[in-house]
């Protein structure tokens, strides 16, 4: 009798720790543009993403802050960088562009996506933006090894 317990709290422990690798170690993928647009948080039971530094978030866990009609559900769907960066909401900043932000504003940044978005959320992928260079061939200062959340084995 006491066996059959045994193994009976072996195989729950077990499925518990699978279900958790599980959860953790998601692969990451590659979004284009017009794909990340159809995480926007507009349909109910959808996962909600959002890019910084072409670094893709699943930020579902924030929905009241990034879900439809939320306050910061402009910032969705997209890569936002810009707008992390100057704190706005306003649609020029809904970029991934850091043309011409201050030394101050780019150091907010960077401390919004370590502290806030690397901290709290889940990384699924990246955008082709990160990836790729503007004419589509391979960006080659990109170095899987070095991106957040990367193993050998996810596959694009």
């Amino acid at each position: 009798m006491a066996t059959a317990q045994v193994c009976v709290l072996f195989i729950v422990i077990c499925t518990t720790l699978a279900e958790d690798v599980e959860l953790k170690h998601k692969p990451v993928r590659l979004f284009t543009e017009e794909e990340l647009k159809r995480y926007d948080g507009s349909k109910d039971g959808q996962p909600i993403y959002m890019a910084v530094k072409g670094v893709v978030f699943d930020v579902t866990k924030g929905k009241e802050f990034y879900g439809k009609d939320a306050p910061y559900n402009a910032l969705v769907g997209k890569d936002s960088t810009r707008a992390v960066a100057k704190m706005s909401l306003d649609p020029a900043d809904l970029t991934s562009d850091t043309s011409g932000l201050t030394e101050e504003q780019l150091t907010s940044l960077e401390s919004i996506f370590e502290g806030t978005y690397k901290a709290k959320y889940p990384i699924v992928g990246y955008t082709a933006s990160r990836i790729l260079n503007e004419d589509g061939s391979p960006n080659e200062n990109f170095r899987p090894e070095d991106q957040p959340h990367f193993h050998i084995k996810d596959e694009f």
